[in-house]
């Protein structure tokens, strides 16, 4: 008999018809709140029971009214036997409007998701790792709706150095970004690493690894438990709607800010770029001058990364300031710069086994380190 799931952490999915295996009907389910649903749909992860050695098909009959519907063309599903290990669905189409999944599983229990999960016990798990390495601290800037608390490493100390300041999961199913600031991290704190070493020394780090845990456990891809998409409540957060945004800004008027990153997943582009800050008003001829130093020097340091292929000028218009790498570089007068990877595979560096994945991101994040070395000193 067969069997879909989703009440657990991060789990989200509707069943509309589970009698056949070659008829499994399902609708992606919309971010939820407190307040109730929100428009957002596109995050999806469930389990499986009962379908080894049948070849399944799987129709999400909403994909049309998902939040980016051009993610879908040329996007595979994943998959996990053991929630450790997960491979791309190469029977993954899209058509109609609908995104068809066939696959047989070897197994009588599986799970799919739209992209690797970064689960809150792993959050967890991570920070309380890197507290206990020398020369962090872990602190909580305050509560989220849910409860939750915000979690930030800090890693060095000393006045004078360059504050660098690094974000991820504003958008809680783009957990890449959080497997991406893991990688991070594992390199900062390791004290064999020469250029992990000489950062440490010359620059304080503020790290937020999950700015939206409350949607990240919830299965929400955009939106925090008050359905708000922070990465829009830049210039106004509030205590009551956006406190995850409200806590980080007023740490960064605390604290200062001499670089910042966020960091991102894109839905449509299959290529890791940046969304620079050029559009930002007041933007100097000195940040265009350190920006294109680290474009350059991260360039040298991942493949992975290009700049042929990003957002056209102009896409964020009248919402520009209320971004978060926008905002600071308005505030702050530094380099703020938001790097997106893809949800699908890289066009530059296929890999048709996993696509991009929580390895790769792992990677960029450490390679990231160099070109942090050459900006700050480069000051």
């Amino acid at each position: 008999m067969l069997r879909i799931s989703s009440s657990f952490d991060a789990g989200a999915i509707e069943v509309r018809a589970l009698e056949r295996a070659d008829d499994i009907r399902l609708g992606l389910r919309a971010d939820q709140g407190v307040h109730g649903d929100s428009s957002f749909r596109q995050w999806f992860y469930f389990r499986l029971q009962g379908g080894a050695g049948q070849a399944l098909r799987m129709v999400f009959e909403n994909a049309a009214d998902a939040a980016y519907p051009d993610g879908w063309p040329d996007y595979r599903c994943v998959a996990s036997y053991d929630r450790r290990h997960w491979f791309r669905v190469e029977t993954t189409r899209y058509e109609n409007g609908q995104l068809i999944v066939e696959h047989t599983p070897t197994q009588d229990s599986i799970y799919y998701a739209y992209f690797e999960p970064y689960s809150h016990e792993r959050h967890l798990d991570l920070v309380a790792w890197a507290a206990q390495q020398p020369g962090v601290k872990l602190e909580s800037l305050g509560g989220t709706i849910d409860g939750r608390d915000l979690d930030l490493i800090t890693v060095g100390e000393g006045a004078g150095k360059p504050v660098v300041w690094i974000t991820a999961r504003q958008h809680p199913g783009e957990t890449m970004a959080e497997w991406f600031v893991e990688g991070l991290l594992e390199r900062l704190l390791d004290g064999a690493d020469p250029v992990a070493r000489r950062l440490r020394e010359q620059a304080v780090f503020h790290i937020v690894p999950n700015m939206n845990p409350d949607g990240a456990f919830r299965g929400n891809l955009r939106t925090n438990a008050a359905g708000r998409n922070l990465n829009r409540e830049w210039m106004q957060p509030s205590l009551e709607a956006s406190p995850e945004v409200f806590l980080t800004r007023a740490a960064m008027e605390a604290r200062g800010v001499d670089f910042y990153l966020d960091v991102h997943g894109d839905e449509s582009l299959p290529h890791v770029f940046f969304s620079t800050a050029e559009e930002v008003p007041g933007f100097s001829d000195l940040q265009r001058e350190r920006q294109a130093r680290f474009v350059e020097a991260f360039l040298a340091a991942s493949p992975d990364f290009q700049t042929r292929v990003g957002y056209l000028p102009g896409r964020f218009e009248d919402e520009l300031l209320t971004l978060a790498s926008k905002w600071v570089a308005y505030r702050f007068g530094c380099v703020s710069i938001t790097l997106e990877m893809p949800f699908k595979d890289s066009a530059d560096l296929p890999n048709p086994a996993t696509g991009w994945d929580g390895a790769r991101s792992k990677r960029l994040g450490a390679a990231i380190l160099q070109a942090l070395l050459r900006h700050v000193e480069g000051r």
